[in-house]
């Protein structure tokens, strides 16, 4: 269905992408290749261990600090090295913006690529929150004062969950892309969970169930209750009511995994609390071409 409030906005970011990256690929090329990626490493005490946390940093061309910074969190069980979140801090670098992509640790010290099933979980749903938090601080230490706090998937509900307990100068705007927006699916394993909880028992794991993404696995209490028991941080429309900085709302139009967001959103941008834009031929994971002109509507976004 085509959303008459996102009309403008489609046309937009065909308009405004060609702009940006074709005068990025005649500068742009030599911006990519002059902006480096550099890990940064932090130790975090989380549910009493300490874990190093890590996250990548990729500065624009001839830029600091002080300018335009994105901060970055990941959707579900993935790492900030994924395809998406790689080529979208080089592609917002061509554009001048400088990112910051964040590895949740997901309770693993050090974690490295795509989360292991066979580990068992131990991490929750805002344990997120705390980390952007970290990372927040970090930047502002290192003088980033025009900070853009982005997510996507997952980690669009998680950053929005953020905004809401955090009202804060440390940032400016919010970018949600293809956030997740509605609760967790029911699972029979829950009653379980929070019977444990009850008894004192939420670090003790339970084993042989499918959590989130991973078959046959084992989770503590603690982890099941936080992902699959229904709060209202997790229904992200009814988040950006309540929306105190600007906020754009990113839709793939072929997103089969948030297909119903543009709806959800739809009163929200009529009447002028957020702002959304939908990009062409984008699924959920905004790769190739997507992925430029997702870049092209943050940078216009952030420069406003």
């Amino acid at each position: 269905m085509q959303l008459n409030p996102f009309s403008f906005h489609k046309w937009c970011v065909s308009s405004v992408a060609s702009a940006f990256v074709a005068g990025s690929l005649i500068l742009g090329s030599a911006a990519v290749q002059a902006a480096e990626v550099k890990e940064i490493k932090q130790t975090i005490e989380q549910n009493g261990t300490n874990l190093s946390v890590r996250a990548n940093l990729m500065m624009a061309d001839g830029k600091t600090m002080q300018d335009d910074m994105v901060l970055l969190t990941h959707g579900t069980l993935t790492h900030m090295e994924r395809s998406t979140y790689a080529a979208l801090q080089k592609n917002l670098a061509a554009l001048g913006v400088s990112s910051l992509a964040i590895n949740l640790s997901l309770g693993v010290d050090n974690r490295q690529g795509e989360y292991d099933c066979a580990v068992p979980h131990k991490h929750r749903h805002t344990d997120a929150l705390q980390e952007i938090g970290v990372w927040l601080d970090w930047l502002q230490k290192q003088g980033a004062n025009q900070v853009t706090l982005a997510g996507h998937s997952r980690g669009g509900n998680q950053t929005a969950w953020f905004v809401s307990e955090n009202d804060s100068d440390a940032f400016e705007k919010v970018v949600l892309i293809a956030p997740a927006f509605e609760g967790p699916k029911p699972a029979e394993f829950l009653a379980k969970a929070q019977e444990m909880q009850k008894k004192g028992e939420g670090q003790s794991m339970i084993n042989g169930i499918d959590f989130i993404y991973c078959k046959d696995a084992q989770a503590t209490a603690d982890a099941v209750v936080s992902y699959y028991q229904d709060q209202s941080g997790y229904h992200t429309v009814e988040l950006l009511k309540s929306a105190k900085k600007p906020t754009l709302v990113a839709i793939g139009s072929d997103d089969d995994v948030v297909a119903e967001l543009a709806e959800a959103v739809e009163p929200l941008v009529a009447s002028g609390k957020v702002s959304a834009v939908t990009i062409e031929d984008a699924d959920h994971f905004f790769l190739d071409f997507a992925n430029e002109d997702l870049a092209a509507a943050i940078a216009e976004f952030v420069a406003e």
